[in-house]
């Protein structure tokens, strides 16, 4: 009751329930920011149980939703003006789609939350609306058998809800449609960023310290003036495709995500040995291209492919089947980059 969003409570036959606000404040806005960029954002959850928007009745609509405090966030700032219930089931913090495909948006948590939160006794009618994201952990006949509320799949988007309720809980083909357009890939880039950055940055060190090997086996001078240029190129390479690839996914050539991630590579391999070509002699330069480039196609290939975590292109077979042809190939295109680019060194 002492958090901002949360605007009051209302009075059921089984004790008060709260009543969230409709638009999001300063604070809600904050925490959506900060777990864009991956900032707590295993942490940020609300606590599971009932919820009320508006001014609800016995006859108001049940809207089921995880625990996700940005799913959550979304929820309610679509029903601005209206009243209903939200059923929060707990997902261990996990967006609805996410939480359906590991089990924890799922009918046993519906049945458990049903009946924890009194919703029979709250409510005259016995239906829930759920995200048709979550029907892959949902088993609409067990909902009913095991605690009496049908399930009516809503709509994909929460901003389709408004109209999905006034026409009698019916939704259009367009509802239905899972969409992933240039917005919703951009708003993913952040995270993207920030849970790759570490690896990038432990792979630049390593850059960093062999840019020391050469003529007299090795050279400090040599580390930190050729290491800046390494630390530039893989760090340069990182950005560009965890930015590239959301941005450009449809477009890209290919099926697979990891053949996707190759293209940037090869894009960023080119303008690399543009660059270079007047800092090294002809061999070098050929080898060092080379090699940098089978370096870059590594790196932004693995980093298209763990794309496909969030995109609704992709399911959980293909990505693994992706995978098995994928790594080993990739595994192959650094180690032939790094002893590559470490032969360079001494030519």
């Amino acid at each position: 009751m002492d958090s901002p969003w949360i605007i009051g409570s209302v009075n059921t036959p089984v004790g008060n329930v709260p009543i969230v606000g409709t638009k999001l404040c300063f604070a809600d806005n904050l925490g959506m920011w900060k777990a864009r960029w991956g900032i707590n954002r295993n942490r940020y959850s609300v606590a599971p149980g009932l919820y009320a928007v508006g001014n609800p009745t016995q006859d108001s609509p049940v809207l089921v939703s995880a625990n996700y405090k940005l799913s959550f966030d979304h929820l309610r700032s679509r029903m601005d003006g209206r009243s209903a219930w939200i059923l929060v089931l707990d997902t261990r913090g996990i967006n609805v789609w996410c939480a359906a495909g590991k089990g924890t948006f799922g009918t046993d948590e519906i049945v458990k939350k049903v009946s924890l939160s009194g919703l029979k006794d709250i409510v005259s009618h016995r239906r829930l609306i759920v995200p048709q994201l979550g029907a892959t952990g949902v088993a609409a006949h067990d909902v009913k058998l095991r605690c009496g509320f049908s399930v009516v799949y809503g709509p994909v988007r929460a901003n389709d809800l408004p109209e999905f309720i006034d026409a009698g809980f019916s939704a259009t083909p367009e509802m239905r449609r899972v969409r992933f357009n240039f917005i919703d890939r951009v708003v993913l880039i952040p995270v993207e960023l920030v849970s790759g950055m570490k690896y990038a940055v432990l792979i630049a060190l390593f850059f960093f310290l062999s840019a020391g090997l050469g003529p007299g086996i090795y050279s400090t001078s040599r580390a930190v003036s050729d290491g800046a240029w390494a630390v530039l190129l893989i760090l340069g390479a990182f950005i560009t495709g965890a930015v590239l690839t959301p941005a450009l996914l449809p477009w890209l050539p290919g099926r697979a995500f990891s053949i996707k991630g190759l293209w940037i590579g090869l894009i960023c391999a080119i303008v690399a040995s543009y660059y270079m070509r007047g800092s090294l002699n002809a061999s070098g330069w050929l080898l060092t291209s080379i090699a940098w480039g089978f370096i870059f196609v590594a790196i932004t290939s693995m980093v298209a492919l763990n794309f496909t975590g969030a995109s609704t292109y992709t399911s959980l077979s293909g990505v693994r089947r992706e995978m098995r042809a994928a790594i080993p190939l990739i595994s192959l295109s650094c180690v032939s980059g790094i002893l590559l680019w470490i032969v360079s060194r001494f030519i």
